[in-house]
């Protein structure tokens, strides 16, 4: 695992910002957390970067126990905030060639690494300065300079946020490249975005998690519904079942049954056998993470 966080919890003054925060985030993976604006997810990065103390807890990351204030485990850690900012009067390539010098990146390093971060982010042929780039530029030009130093875990929050379905696109692309040579964990309230990349999901509300796990176990694991195909037509099977206690519709010319247990699923095969029903096909109807979000806070 690259970030072990057992038990945060931070408060300011009477106000319980976060409480008993418990995550585990592992190598080469993206993780989605998901929380509406104010829920605390941008406190909680403060606290993995060290910048807050922590009220009760402990982070640990790339095996780096975090400290308030100057704490080893950053050099572990490329972070973009939700809206960063560079020198103008820069090119993306001179702004990094800083940065290069700033950070200590060897020098027969910085070229080659430059180039291939530029292409990384769609920048490779883009000579203007940073005052002519667009929102989307700035935030491709902040995971360049984020990656740099090869970090194990890449911070983002809320890297989407305010761009237009075009920019919004290719920064999740390049998250998802990112992953060959770090760990990506960002913050989002654009739902979405996290189903369209993440391989874990946590949510945040009003400073507790409300659910954690893989996206697909999650998308599973709240729907309960399967479809199933015969070696008849879906129709057919569908009369021969019209007397079962579950509800039944006809979906992707396969039968949708809705079966919320383990129990219900073992009386359901019982009658398919009793029924002389074949399974030619069975798997899980996920659910789309937005409508999990809406059910569990609803």
């Amino acid at each position: 695992m690259v970030v072990q966080i057992n038990g945060v919890t931070k408060r300011f003054g009477n106000h319980e910002v976060l409480r008993d925060i418990t995550l585990t985030i592992p190598k080469h993976s993206i993780f989605g957390f998901v929380g509406a604006n104010g829920a605390g997810k941008t406190t909680l990065m403060k606290c993995m970067l060290g910048l807050i103390p922590l009220t009760a807890g402990s982070i640990t990351i790339a095996g780096e126990l975090v400290t308030f204030g100057e704490t080893k485990s950053n050099q572990h850690i490329g972070y973009l905030p939700d809206v960063p900012e560079f020198y103008p009067f820069y090119t993306a390539r001179q702004y990094l060639e800083l940065c290069a010098v700033i950070t200590n990146l060897a020098k027969h390093e910085r070229k080659e690494r430059i180039d291939e971060l530029l292409e990384l982010v769609g920048l490779a042929t883009t000579h203007s300065l940073v005052s002519t780039y667009s929102r989307g530029m700035k935030q491709r030009l902040g995971i360049a300079q984020a990656l740099l130093n090869r970090p194990k875990l890449l911070i983002c929050d809320e890297p989407t946020s305010a761009l237009d379905p075009a920019g919004r696109a290719q920064i999740l692309s390049i998250l998802q490249k990112a992953t060959a040579e770090t760990t990506v964990f960002f913050s989002t309230h654009i739902i979405s975005d996290a189903e369209q990349i993440c391989d874990y999901v946590a949510m945040l509300h009003e400073g507790t998690i409300i659910f954690q796990d893989e996206l697909r176990n999650l998308q599973q694991q709240f729907s309960g519904q399967f479809l199933y195909t015969f070696t008849i037509p879906t129709t057919e099977a569908m009369e021969q079942l019209h007397d079962i206690p579950y509800t039944m519709t006809v979906e992707e010319d396969a039968l949708l049954i809705t079966l919320p247990t383990d129990s219900a699923r073992l009386e359901f095969m019982k009658e398919l056998t009793t029924r002389n029903l074949i399974v030619q096909s069975m798997k899980p109807q996920t659910r789309l993470l937005e409508q999990l979000v809406l059910e569990v806070l609803t």
